[in-house]
């Protein structure tokens, strides 16, 4: 367990009871996000590279845990914990969300109270799955609730995206979604349904700059509008398959070749499409039922148990038409089924 202090100050309040700390801790999942595809469109002349990606949510993902303190502290447990050993509190996103939101309170004038911030870290690193970025967009939510930020203020994208990374603004969303530009030109996508999937890592850390170096071409073709409507994720998936793809797959395959085992062992188990996330060298599959992904799942993890391997959906977008609602409930009763 790593427990960081980032600030000396301290609150002038007695103790709180052990009744009053668990009313005031708030608790938020950090989800994975999925690239179910990614296009690489173009490079600024700042360096960024112009994306045009379709990003989903796993229900799985980290945790954040906020209570108040007498003392701004982050404290890191997980399975994933140790590999943030060494890094400066500087340099935790979590405590530049906190910063960032709590710079954006002192400019407006208003107080914002001392907490004890837990990060409980069950996503790998450097893995392709946004997971230092999930975190921070679920401190900046959590924070927002506490302090009773303005709704405005996290849908300021692209300070946000300057500040903290361009993955940030999306992952605040927890829904699917089209990003474009670098990552903070961001379009809700509707009518996508619960995915049944598994999320596998092959305990490689790939570095996204090193990807981007690799890479072939970067002016390659967007996606062709919005995606149509989708009734089942074998619909999806295979629309996907024929329409879309991750252009830093190539390039990641030659820094790690653990992602083509990755890949291979998903189609082994008949995934409905396996395809690398992000910058890799997390990969996903997206099977027809959580049966089928649990079994899959099992089944990867008893070959490969050095890997991270993980059955859990994607969520799926909130109901647009009363017609959707009580699938939308039951996909979502499912999903709290999980984990």
């Amino acid at each position: 367990m790593i427990r960081q202090k980032a600030s000396p100050r301290k609150m002038a309040k007695r103790p709180m009871t052990a009744a009053e700390a668990k009313a005031n801790r708030f608790q938020r999942t950090a989800h994975a996000k999925i690239n179910l595809c990614l296009h690489v469109t173009g490079r600024r002349s700042d360096g960024y590279h112009k994306l045009d990606s379709l990003v989903g949510f796993a229900a799985f993902g980290d945790l954040i845990s906020i209570e108040p303190s007498e003392a701004d502290v982050l404290e890191i447990k997980g399975h994933f914990s140790a590999a943030l050993g060494g890094q400066l509190p500087e340099q935790n996103l979590v405590i530049k969300a906190r910063d960032w939101l709590r710079a954006r309170h002192e400019q407006s004038g208003s107080n914002t109270a001392l907490a004890k911030i837990s990060l409980d870290k069950q996503l790998p690193i450097a893995s392709g799955i946004g997971g230092g970025s999930a975190d921070a967009a679920a401190t900046l939510a959590t924070l927002a609730r506490i302090w009773q930020t303005p709704a405005d203020w996290l849908e300021e994208s692209a300070s946000i995206a300057a500040e903290l990374g361009a993955d940030v603004p999306m992952c605040l969303h927890q829904s699917p979604l089209r990003v474009t530009g670098i990552g903070d030109d961001i379009a809700l996508w509707h009518h996508v349904p619960l995915l049944p999937c598994i999320i596998i890592n092959p305990g490689t850390p790939v570095s996204t700059p090193a990807v981007f170096a690799e890479l072939a071409s970067r002016d390659n073709d967007p996606l062709n509008g919005m995606p149509p409507s989708f009734s089942s994720v074998g619909e999806l998936a295979d629309w996907l398959v024929k329409q879309t793809r991750n252009d830093l797959q190539t390039a990641a395959q030659k820094l790690c070749p653990g992602i083509v085992d990755c890949i291979s062992a998903l189609e082994r188990t008949n995934a409905l499409l396996a395809r690398m996330s992000g910058s890799g060298a997390s990969c996903f599959g997206l099977y027809e039922s959580i049966e089928a992904a649990q079994l899959a799942a099992s089944t990867i993890a008893q070959v490969q148990p050095q890997w991270f391997v993980k059955a859990t959906a994607i969520l799926p977008s909130p109901p647009q038409r009363d017609e959707d609602y009580e699938t939308w409930v039951e996909s979502m009763k499912l999903v709290r089924s999980l984990h």
